[in-house]
């Protein structure tokens, strides 16, 4: 009987399927058919987050990168914020409000000019204006964070003179909120290829 049954349901599937579908089949990787791109991908990443072999937050980190500016720049022995500065930082929130389960740092720099000391608080003061203007701009202040200063150790332009695009801070992906639902599930490429 279970063996008829079996029979039975394997002439109906056979009658149910098209020639064209099998030649289409036939013609791509197996299995395309069942991954239109909606299930397979996204569970395939967080499985790899989830074991620690894939990082969400460095391919969030990569598409923060190429979508907005992550550096601004400031005047000589400035933190103050030019209208430039608070364009590319407007720009910033605008993605950061739309991932709410993760986390940013703000990294402060200074060109050469000044003693090392100086230069430290300096571009911590520079990060934190930043931190200061996007946590206006309506993000939560437990999302940001201002980090230690690299003052004058990582210049973009290597010269003891003054130069501007020393001068800056860089906005970067940090991590997830711990405790977020979305994260808590596990949903990870869900987060880093929201539209």
């Amino acid at each position: 009987m279970k063996y008829t049954a079996a029979l039975a349901g394997l002439a109906l599937l056979a009658a149910c399927t098209s020639s064209e579908q099998v030649t289409d089949f036939n013609q791509r990787e197996a299995g395309a058919t069942l991954d239109e791109g909606g299930f397979g991908n996204p569970n395939m990443n967080n499985f790899l987050v989830m074991t620690g072999q894939r990082s969400a937050a460095i391919d969030l980190g990569l598409r923060f990168a190429a979508e907005v500016p992550t550096t601004i720049t400031f005047a000589f022995n400035s933190a103050v914020l030019d209208a430039t500065a608070r364009q590319v930082l407007r720009q910033q929130a605008d993605f950061i409000r739309q991932f709410p389960e993760v986390r940013f740092r703000v990294f402060g720099h200074t060109d050469a000019v000044g003693s090392n000391a100086f230069n430290q608080r300096l571009g911590l003061r520079r990060a934190n204006a930043a931190v200061a203007f996007l946590s206006a701009q309506g993000i939560p202040r437990s999302r940001l964070e201002a980090v230690v200063s690299f003052g004058e150790t990582q210049p973009l332009i290597a010269t003891q003179d003054r130069e501007r695009r020393n001068r800056r801070t860089v906005t970067e992906v940090s991590g997830f909120v711990q405790n977020h639902p979305t994260v808590m599930q596990g949903k990870y490429a869900a987060v880093v290829i929201r539209e």
